[in-house]
């Protein structure tokens, strides 16, 4: 099924970017277009063949590792995506941590702590870090820390050739916003899945056999209310790198948002559509992950 779906979504994504409004060769003549001009950049391009020969096409070589030339840029959409794909990726995972290492412990304590001035706090917090977008906390970070507190250079990025701890640097902030929100998400949805597990018989027996109620939270409770939790941190992986698209805007990042964004404004089709095409494989391929996991924390799941 996770082949089967790959294959969906790249021939659900190559029809889209068919139905778009706009010619790629419009784009590449500018003023110099006339209709003889255009038809015979087409026939060059292969553009004039039927959606699904060309489609077949580019899965065949996108399979081989070649997932064809820019129009843009008159080279291998490999090259193109050299460099900006790192930075996206590196984005990507700084934030993933970032939502995992913050969001569980401080769930675990907001439910440990609940009656007490701190549980009360932090879930009203929580919910007002909730409902800001990535974009909005963007431009905050970069005002604080980037003009007040003078701790990066707004708009000047280190590339990682020049300097890898610069870079890591620089990219904190962008993770940073991007995670925000969804760490307020992964707590919320953590904090009232130990409170329906703490409502469990089992939890009633371990009380009774002496267990105090930290050592029931993280002997029993936590791992049963995990499930939900992983499957939501899977799928937000893929929002993740769906937010860094606008995020890197603001940054001023040069990863694959930017070059996305100016891809479809090209009708540079090859590389937007290798671009989410990829996107969607890391949907597919978290979502699986995330089942093999829940099999993995609960048998229950694997015995039914």
């Amino acid at each position: 099924m996770l082949l089967v779906t790959l294959l969906l979504v790249s021939l659900i994504a190559y029809l889209a970017f068919e139905i778009i409004p706009g010619d790629p060769t419009t784009m590449l003549l500018g003023s110099d277009y006339s209709e003889e001009r255009a038809e015979a950049l087409r026939e060059s391009m292969g553009l004039n063949r039927s959606v699904l020969v060309r489609y077949l096409d580019w899965l065949g070589s996108f399979l081989h590792g070649d997932p064809g030339t820019s129009y843009s840029y008159a080279m291998p959409v490999r090259e193109v995506l050299r460099g900006k794909l790192a930075v996206t990726a590196v984005l990507s995972l700084m934030s993933w941590v970032l939502v995992i290492g913050v969001s569980l412990p401080f769930g675990i304590a907001l439910v440990r702590y609940q009656n007490k001035p701190f549980g009360k706090l932090g879930v009203s917090v929580n919910q007002v870090f909730m409902a800001f977008p990535p974009f909005f906390l963007g431009i905050m970070l970069t005002y604080i820390f980037g003009l007040l507190l003078r701790l990066f250079t707004p708009g000047r990025f280190i590339p990682f050739s020049e300097s890898v701890p610069g870079c890591l640097a620089y990219l904190f902030f962008p993770a940073l916003a991007i995670s925000i929100p969804k760490i307020a998400k992964t707590v919320k949805l953590l904090r009232a899945s130990i409170l329906s597990e703490m409502k469990r018989d089992y939890v009633l027996t371990a009380y009774s056999h002496g267990s105090s109620r930290w050592m029931v939270l993280k002997n029993h409770v936590v791992r049963n209310a995990l499930l939900p939790v992983v499957t939501y941190l899977a799928m937000s992986l893929a929002d993740i790198v769906a937010s860094s698209i606008i995020v890197e805007q603001v940054f001023v990042v040069p990863g694959l948002g930017r070059l996305l964004v100016a891809s479809i404004s090209n009708r540079d089709y090859p590389v937007a559509l290798c671009i989410v095409v990829m996107i969607a494989s890391v949907v597919v391929i978290m979502n699986y992950l995330a089942d093999i996991l829940t099999q993995a924390i609960d048998p229950r799941v694997r015995l039914s």
